[in-house]
């Protein structure tokens, strides 16, 4: 598995080459954005480790730019902890996150778990999973595409599977445990806030696709997909 590693302290960027080269992993390390994403381009790596604060090319320009290119899984390094913080601080397209301080062994399962979670969802569905139309979005389980109007919604395929969960389970309340056990299994066990990210992610690109904004959140319970008359929708 090859992997580039973009992070500015020398000291913690030679730790994270360490681990995951031990861990049988093909390294490439860059120091700033700029050689991060022009290494991204050239090397074609199948994971990014990613620092927040670059030189140079910041973290989330970096992460939008792979996200313009590719659907390559990113793995944020941040040093937010609330999850307020995570969700507003963590960028569109971001796969999931780390935060420091975190040893070894919490940054190589957290490797293995969005691996896992990016090879589950290039496979075949799962029976029972078929090409649904609703509000007017055609939703591709196989290609994992969400469509309107013939325009694609740009959403990562670990955006894709919670949308997917919600909806043909419409005006139904799905609780946060119930959504991170099917979309990560359990990985994503007590990780509200990374399914609060990429729910906030979904909606803001559906937003941009002139869209509804289906998605609905009840506090502290889950999410549920509805539409009002007309096929538009609300997110409180």
């Amino acid at each position: 598995m090859s992997i580039l590693v973009v992070e500015d302290d020398v000291d913690l960027l030679d730790i994270l080459c360490f681990t995951v080269r031990r861990a049988g992993h093909e390294v490439t390390a860059a120091r700033d954005g700029a050689i991060g994403l022009h290494l991204f381009r050239s090397k074609e790596p199948q994971l990014v480790l990613l620092d927040v604060n670059l030189p140079k090319l910041n973290g989330r320009d970096v992460c939008t730019a792979i996200r313009a290119e590719a659907r390559t899984p990113i793995i944020m390094l941040t040093a937010l902890n609330s999850e307020d913080d995570v969700v507003r601080g963590l960028d569109p397209g971001v796969d999931d996150y780390i935060t420091r301080p975190f040893g070894p062994r919490s940054l190589l399962a957290k490797i293995e778990a969005v691996l896992r979670r990016t090879r589950d969802a290039a496979e075949t569905p799962r029976r029972g999973w078929q090409a649904l139309a609703v509000g007017g979005l055609q939703l591709d389980p196989q290609w994992r595409t969400v469509r309107r109007a013939g325009r694609e919604v740009p959403l990562t395929p670990t955006e894709f599977k919670p949308f997917f969960e919600l909806v043909p389970h419409e005006g139904q309340v799905l609780p946060h445990r119930t959504l991170t056990d099917r979309v990560w299994g359990y990985e994503g066990v007590d990780d509200s806030s990374l399914l609060k990210c990429h729910v906030r992610n979904i909606r803001r690109k559906l937003k941009d696709a002139a869209a509804p904004a289906c998605l609905h959140t009840v506090p502290a319970v889950g999410y549920s997909f509805r539409r009002t008359a007309g096929g538009a929708g609300a997110a409180p």
